[in-house]
């Protein structure tokens, strides 16, 4: 590493823009998904602000969802759904799509981000197909 270079975060890398993008792009294409629409229940906008917050967080940025929701405990939060792993690649696969339509597929922090997402959605599925 070169000296006084400092490591930047992944938040720092794509940045809050591009987080408020692939929200925007992600969000419809669950709602259409047949397979996880129903796990997206109520207001959409607020579906989204929560999930740009956790994002934020998520990738090393402020701690948004946490000062707003106290700790994001994402599987206990999740429990009440029937997360199967039929879901949970539904749940990639929208993702994967808004990553590309937004331009993080290809970039080195987008790649790093979408590797950390196919973790948390392993960990989410808590129901047998």
């Amino acid at each position: 590493m070169t000296e006084g270079r400092q490591l930047r975060s992944a938040y720092e890398e794509i940045g809050p823009e591009k987080i408020e993008e692939l929200v925007n792009a992600f969000y419809p294409k669950v709602y259409e998904d047949p397979t996880i629409s129903e796990l997206f229940v109520g207001d959409i906008n607020e579906i989204m602000h929560k999930q740009q917050m956790f994002l934020t967080q998520f990738l090393g940025g402020p701690p948004l969802y946490s000062e707003e929701f106290g700790p994001p405990m994402m599987k206990r939060r999740h429990l009440r759904f029937k997360i199967t792993p039929e879901r949970a690649k539904a749940w990639l696969r929208c993702m994967w799509e808004a990553f590309e339509e937004v331009g993080l597929a290809e970039q080195p922090a987008g790649k790093f981000f979408y590797e950390r997402l196919t973790q948390v959605a392993a960990i989410m599925v808590n129901t047998e197909e």
